[in-house]
Parts: structure tokens; C-alpha cells; sequence
């Protein structure tokens, strides 16, 4: 029976070896996965646009916002939103919790310390658990009963997974912080954006109501016609309906005029308030404009890009930390203090004094599938960040294109706008003259007021995506968080 049993007792343990030796082998294959590479950043040759064939080299983005904005009024309403901005604000708290979970993972490498009070409670407790602080009967040592002092737990990072936790939340604080770049780089061009567009409408609102009150004299001077049996009913009701629409058209830009405004205050950071403004958006000079050059190598500064290779980066380590969740683990407890079998003699010295080392080998067996699950997870996620990246990239390409062609039409646009509507206002002096000495119809002067202020409207326009554009190249480039 002793022999049956012995052998019985041989095979188990030759099985045990048998499967841990698989274990480990299989342990060791999934160290050698196979994982996505890092992208590099495509390079191009040169990019479209005006601004390439400057000798000055230096990038749009170099510039301060400050000094890109020439408006004294615009500069203090973009330091204002930086100041109080609540979405910046709530950023920077993210950017603390980011900081805090590098924190923890950096204390991980380190070995924890406790300082540990034990009492014996009994004869089921002495039986259960004597032998050591954690119980283990099979170890003989001397802090049975009584303990009181300090022990401390330190796991032997033998195969990175704790260095690569910390790695990942390292970039991952550093990919907050450009996030917080983003985040600076977007409010300024948003504030910039909202404020030109308010000099825009004010300028629309201000043809408009030039035009009402030329329209409000040419109605007076038909009624006056009429009056005298050189104009007809007809005439008087085209004129006023031309007025009234006129006055709509005012009612509707300065509602656009109240809608930006209360925008541009939620970005301040307050309640709706008067915003001040400087000269007219005609007035106004537009933004310095130096090189764009190679984009390859101005695109690396955009925080978008930035962060997204941060990720990448945390998204690798985080993989690499989930491997190591397959390897063995080492535990090492070293423990100090005082042990006795009566609680009175506790601090009796030397006889009560205790030292000691436990070290323990864990290894996950019936937890595989939950183990392989997250690894498959931290393969999909390093993908997806990877792919994210990449994608950053194509649209800081698109956008700085986007930016430059529609910068180099849009100056072209206004040019001829700008004689469209010169013109345009000549021929409605034209048309009154002729109008006068009876030469023309009240419809064609009708028709040449209408298309001055739709010339005069558009060529406001214009003049204001001139201004938008070089705002968005602004921020396309990665410029304003400085």
C-alpha cells in the first residue's frame, strides 16, 4: 500500500514538472510576440503654397501669440480666457490626476513597508497560522505568537512589467500636458476667430445701415416724384420694399452680433458683457506671415501629434507590461521586531528580538484566459493608438494645405471684391444722375442699389476669411501655446 502510494505520489509530481515545464515554455514564446512598430513620420518634398519661396525660415508657430496679434484688445481678451477659461481650468486637473497615477506607479517599484501589531488569539489561531507572520507552518521561524514590529513587501521586477506600468504612465502625463497644449493652441485661435468674426459683422451691420439710410432718401425723393407725376405708386412700393428688406437684413447680423458675442464670453470665462473692439476689420493689419517650410519638420511641433505619440508610446508600454503578466512573479518579505510567547515579555531583549526573509514564486495558471483577454486588449489598444497617430498626421497635412491654398485665393478674391465694389458704387451715383434726368428706370436704380450692398457684404466677408485662414494656419501649425 506505502509502495502504491509512493508511486502514485512519483507520477503526480512528474506530471506537475511535466506542466510546468509548458508553462514556461509557452511563458517564454509569449515573451516574443510580435507587436506593432513604432511609425515613423513620413517626410515630403515641400508644400504648395505663397509663403515657400521666403528666404526666412522661420515657421508662422515661432511667433508668439502676442506678437501674431496685433490688436491690443484682442491680445487682452486671449489672456483673459487663458486666465479663466473653465475648460483649460478643468484640464489642468486632469493633467494633476495624470501626474498622481505616475506617482503610484513609480511607488510600485519600490518596496512597501508596514509596521505590524499581532497578538495570539487563541489555539485555533496558534494552529492555523503559526510559524510565520503570514501563517505558512512549514517554515519554522521565530515570530510566532506575539509580534510587533516592521515588514516589508517588495516584488523582484524580473521581467519589466512594473518599469513598463511606469514608463506607460509617464507618457501618458507628458501626453496630458500636450494635451494641454492643444487645449491653449485651440482657445487662442477660437478667441482670435470669434473676435474677427464680431469685427466682420460689425462691419456688415454697418454697410447695412449706411445703405438704409441712402435707401430711406431715395424713397423720400420718389415719393416726392410721385407727387409730381414723374413717378408711378409702383416705383414708391418697390423702393420701400427694398427698404424694408434692408432693415431685416440689419435686425438678423445684429442678432450674429449678440450670438458671438455671448460665444466669445463663454470662452473668457464670465457672463454676457459688452466685448471691445479696436479698429475695423478694414483697418485692421493682418497677422505677419513668414515661411511655412518643410512641413515634415513643423509638424512635429503640433501638441495634437505630440500627444498622440505619447500614446503610442504608453499603448507599447502597456503591452509590454501585459506580457510580462504571463512570466513568474518574485516576492521578497523581510521582516524586523519583536516576538514572544507572553505578551508581557514582549520587549524582553535579545531573547524577544526577530529577524527574517521570505521570498515567494507566484505564477498565474487558472487565470490564462483572463490574462490572454488583456493582452489581446493591449494589442488592440497599441494598434489604435498607432493608427490614431497616422491619422493626427494626415490631418495636420490637410489642414495646413488646406490653410495655405485657401490663404493664397482668398487674397486674390479680395482684390477683385474690392473692385467689384468700387465699381459698383459708381454705377449707383451713375444711376441716380441718369435716374435725375430721366434716363433710367427707378428699377435699374433699384438693381444698382442692391448689388452695391451684396458687393460690399461680400467683400467684408472676404476680408474677414483672410483673417479666419490666417488664424487657422495659425493653429494648424501648432502656434499659440507658448
Amino acid at each position: 500500500m506505502n509502495k502504491r502510494n509512493a508511486l502514485l505520489q512519483n507520477m503526480i509530481q512528474l506530471k506537475a514538472k511535466s506542466a510546468y515545464f509548458f508553462y514556461f515554455l509557452m511563458m517564454l514564446l509569449m515573451s516574443y510576440c510580435k507587436v506593432a512598430d513604432r511609425p515613423e513620420m513620413p517626410l515630403t518634398a515641400e508644400m504648395p503654397g505663397t509663403f515657400l519661396d521666403s528666404e526666412d525660415s522661420l515657421n508662422v508657430a515661432d511667433i508668439a501669440w502676442e506678437e501674431y496679434f496685433a490688436d491690443p484688445q484682442l491680445v487682452a481678451l486671449i489672456d483673459t480666457a487663458l486666465h479663466n477659461n473653465l475648460g483649460l481650468r478643468s484640464y489642468k486637473e486632469r493633467i494633476e490626476i495624470a501626474k498622481a497615477m505616475y506617482e503610484i506607479r513609480e511607488g510600485a517599484l519600490l518596496p512597501a513597508v508596514d509596521a505590524r501589531f499581532r497578538v495570539r488569539s487563541g489555539n485555533l489561531y496558534d494552529n492555523l497560522f503559526r510559524g510565520t507572520i503570514y501563517g505558512d507552518r512549514n517554515v519554522i521561524t521565530q515570530t510566532q505568537n506575539h509580534f510587533l514590529g516592521f515588514v516589508s513587501t517588495w516584488e523582484a521586477d524580473l521581467w519589466g512589467k512594473l518599469k513598463n506600468q511606469k514608463k506607460a504612465a509617464y507618457a501618458r502625463f507628458l501626453a496630458s500636458e500636450k494635451g494641454r497644449h492643444l487645449l491653449t493652441t485651440s482657445l487662442v485661435a477660437e478667441v482670435a476667430a470669434f473676435y474677427y468674426e464680431l469685427l466682420g459683422l460689425d462691419q456688415e451691420l454697418e454697410i447695412i445701415q449706411k445703405n438704409i439710410a441712402f435707401q430711406e432718401v431715395a424713397l423720400e425723393l420718389i415719393k416726392i416724384q410721385k407727387i409730381g407725376g414723374r413717378a408711378t405708386e409702383l416705383a414708391v412700393q418697390q423702393f420701400e420694399a427694398q427698404l424694408l428688406r434692408t432693415q431685416s437684413l440689419g435686425y438678423e447680423k445684429q442678432q450674429r452680433i449678440n450670438e458671438v458675442k455671448n460665444e466669445l464670453n463663454l470662452l473668457l470665462g464670465r457672463y454676457p458683457q459688452p466685448i471691445a473692439r479696436g479698429e475695423s476689420i478694414f483697418e485692421q493689419d493682418l497677422p505677419q506671415i513668414v515661411g511655412a517650410g518643410i512641413p515634415s519638420a513643423l509638424l512635429v511641433r503640433r501638441p495634437d501629434i505630440r500627444q498622440a505619440e505619447l500614446e503610442l508610446v504608453a499603448a507599447e508600454a502597456d503591452l509590454e507590461a501585459a506580457r510580462a503578466a504571463f512570466l513568474p512573479s518574485l516576492t521578497l518579505t523581510p521582516y524586523v521586531g519583536f516576538h514572544t510567547r507572553s505578551l508581557p515579555y514582549l520587549f524582553t531583549t535579545p531573547e524577544s528580538l526577530v529577524l527574517g526573509l521570505l521570498g515567494g514564486v507566484t505564477a498565474p495558471i487558472f487565470q490564462q484566459n483572463q490574462i490572454r483577454g488583456e493582452y489581446s486588449q493591449s494589442i488592440s489598444r497599441n494598434l489604435v493608438a498607432y493608427y490614431d497617430y497616422q491619422e493626427s498626421i494626415q490631418t495636420a497635412f490637410k489642414e495646413v494645405l488646406t490653410s495655405l491654398q485657401k490663404l493664397d485665393n482668398y487674397q486674390q478674391a479680395y482684390a477683385l471684391r474690392e473692385q467689384e465694389a468700387d465699381v459698383l458704387q459708381k454705377a449707383v451715383n451713375t444711376s441716380n444722375d441718369l435716374f435725375a434726368a430721366g434716363y433710367a428706370t427707378y428699377l435699374e436704380v433699384i438693381t444698382a442699389q442692391e448689388r452695391v450692398l451684396e458687393a460690399e457684404l461680400s467683400m467684408t466677408r472676404t476680408r474677414k476669411e483672410l483673417f479666419l485662414t490666417l488664424v487657422e494656419l495659425y493653429r494648424s501649425l501648432g502656434g499659440g501655446w507658448q
